[in-house]
């Protein structure tokens, strides 16, 4: 929690229901970890880089009022953690494997702040958004979609 978030960061805000005896303060550090540059196994190619100028922290936590057990755990992640102009590579990092993790009982991205610096990366739709908007007829609101 000391560390000072950069106007480059990505930052989310979870909300963690941590397992029985689990603190908040080591239920926020493990999805930081396990969102970014963490793993539950040992990988060969740890000591190849240091990951530390890779790796989220969890730079707040606070307890959901009125809920029992639950706390918004605030990540930044570093933009060097990320393709830039890949919004897959950014969500799987994010909200990947993270959510199966054993030391939570329940895990919700409730947040995520996107910083000018990698937005401006993503060159949007090759027609422009209005040719797009147009064609499917939506208007002031996002435009998402999924692949199954």
């Amino acid at each position: 929690p000391d560390y000072v978030t950069k106007d480059t960061d990505i930052l989310a805000a979870f909300r963690v229901t941590p397992q029985p005896g689990v603190p908040p303060e080591e239920a926020g550090a493990a999805v930081a970890a396990e969102s970014s540059t963490g793993t539950w196994t040992t990988v060969w190619t740890d000591g190849l880089t240091s990951l530390d100028r890779y790796k989220g922290r969890c730079y707040n936590i606070e307890p959901v009022a009125g809920e029992e057990n639950q706390y918004i755990c605030y990540v930044a992640y570093p933009l060097d953690l990320f393709e830039e102009g890949s919004v897959t590579n950014m969500f799987t990092s994010i909200v990947g494997n993270v959510f199966g993790f054993k030391a939570l009982r329940a895990l919700r991205l409730e947040d995520l702040r996107i910083p000018p610096a990698y937005s401006k990366t993503f060159q949007g739709p090759p027609h422009g958004i209005q040719v797009e908007r147009d064609k499917l007829n939506k208007y002031g609101r996002p435009l998402l979609g999924c692949t199954i």
